[in-house]
C-alpha cells in the first residue's frame, strides 16, 4: 500500500483491509471484488491482486502458513528477491539480503556508485555490496537499520550528513567536502523519457432508474478486475457504439469537464460524457457477472479507479441538485 502513496493516506486503508481480512485464510477465501474494494483510490491494482493470489497459494501449497525459503517466497505473487529477503531477515531471523529503494540510496552514496540504478550492472554491482555488508549475526538488526537509515537520514533530496553514523567512510560525502560533487548526485537518475498521453472516452450512461451502467475490466492490462465506465477511442457517433454494444438507444449527452489520470508510464486524457439512455424494444437488460447497473446509494460491487470513483461523485452532486424523483424500480 505504501508504493508511491503517502503514509497518512494509507493509515485508513491499512487499518480497514486488517479488519476485514485479519489473516491469510480469511483473505483466500474473499472474492478478488472485495479485495480490490479496500484498496479503490490506492493505485498499483496489481498489488492487491498480487497479494490475494499470494494468500490462496500460502493456504492450498504451504499449509496455510509464510514459507521461510528464498525460493518459495519469490513463487508468490508480487515477491521479489528483496521483499523475500527482507521477510526472512525481520519475520525469520534468517541472514538473508535486500535491496529496496532506500537501501540502494545509501549502498551507492557510501560508495559512489555512479549510475542509475535501474541499469542491469548498477544494480549488480550494489547486490554484490548488499550482500558483502548484510552480517552473518543478528542480520535483522542491520537490514531494518539500513532501511532505517535511507528513510531518515540518507533521505533523497536533503542528507543529514552530520547526524549520519557512516559519513567518515561515506565517499560521497568525501567528494562532497571536496567541492566536486554532493551526496544528492547519487544514485544516478532515471534517464528521463517523455511520458505519452492516451486518451480515452468515458460513457457515464444512465437509465430512467437513475442507473450507471458499469463494465468489470478483464484481469490483465490497466485496472484489471475492477468496475468502470464503457470507454471509447473518440466520440464521433456514441449513439451507434451504444446501440451495437450495449443494446442501449441515446436519448441526449452532455460533456463534463476533462480528467487526467497519471501512470507510470503514460498519461490518461479523459473525456466523460454523461449520457440519458433508455433500451432498444424488445432488448432484455444487462444481467451478466461482468456488467451491471449500478444506484449510487448502494454499495459498490468492487474496485473502481479513481477517475471513476470522482465521476460517480460529481454524478451524485449533479443528481443532488435536480433532485431525486422518487424511485420507479419495482
Amino acid at each position: 500500500m505504501l508504493q508511491q502513496t503517502q503514509v497518512d493516506t494509507v493509515i485508513p486503508y491499512f487499518k480497514r483491509f486488517m479488519l476485514s481480512f485479519p489473516d491469510v485464510a480469511t483473505l483466500a477465501n474473499a472474492s478478488q471484488n472485495e479485495v480490490l474494494s479496500h484498496w479503490s483510490g490506492l493505485g498499483y491494482y496489481a498489488r492487491a491482486r498480487n497479494l490475494h493470489k499470494a494468500a490462496q497459494v500460502i493456504i492450498s501449497q504451504f499449509g496455510g502458513e509464510l514459507p521461510a525459503d528464498q525460493a518459495d517466497l519469490e513463487s508468490l505473487s508480487g515477491i521479489g528477491r528483496s521483499t523475500a529477503g527482507a521477510i526472512l531477515s525481520l519475520a525469520f531471523k534468517q541472514r538473508a539480503v535486500i535491496l529496496d529503494g532506500n537501501v540502494k540510496r545509501v549502498l551507492a552514496r557510501y560508495h559512489a556508485i555512479d549510475g542509475w540504478p535501474g541499469h542491469t550492472q548498477v544494480a549488480k554491482t550494489l547486490w554484490e555490496l548488499a550482500e558483502q555488508h548484510t552480517p552473518d549475526e543478528r542480520s535483522e538488526s542491520y537490514t531494518q537499520a539500513i532501511m532505517d537509515l535511507g528513510a531518515t537520514l540518507c533521505t533523497r533530496s536533503k542528507p543529514d550528513c552530520d547526524l549520519c553514523p557512516m559519513h567518515q567512510h561515506c565517499q560521497a560525502r568525501k567528494l562532497s567536502d571536496l567541492g566536486n560533487a554532493s551526496p544528492q548526485d547519487w544514485p544516478g537518475k532515471k534517464p528521463k523519457k517523455t511520458k505519452p498521453s492516451k486518451t480515452s472516452v468515458f460513457l457515464i450512461l444512465e437509465n430512467s432508474r437513475q442507473e450507471i451502467l458499469l463494465l468489470h475490466r478483464p484481469q490483465s492490462g490497466i485496472w484489471g478486475g475492477l468496475w468502470s465506465f464503457p470507454e471509447l477511442e473518440n466520440d464521433s457517433d456514441i449513439a451507434t457504439a451504444i446501440a451495437k454494444q450495449h443494446q442501449l438507444k441515446l436519448n441526449s449527452q452532455q460533456y463534463w469537464p476533462p480528467l487526467k489520470h497519471q501512470f507510470t508510464h503514460f498519461e490518461l486524457n479523459i473525456t466523460p460524457i454523461h449520457c440519458q439512455i433508455e433500451h432498444l424494444p424488445g432488448i432484455k437488460e444487462i444481467a451478466t457477472g461482468s456488467a451491471l447497473w449500478y444506484k449510487i446509494d448502494q454499495i459498490p460491487p468492487g474496485g473502481m479507479p479513481t477517475p471513476v470513483m470522482k465521476l460517480l461523485a460529481q454524478y451524485q452532486e449533479n443528481l443532488n441538485l435536480r433532485g431525486t424523483p422518487n424511485d420507479t424500480h419495482g
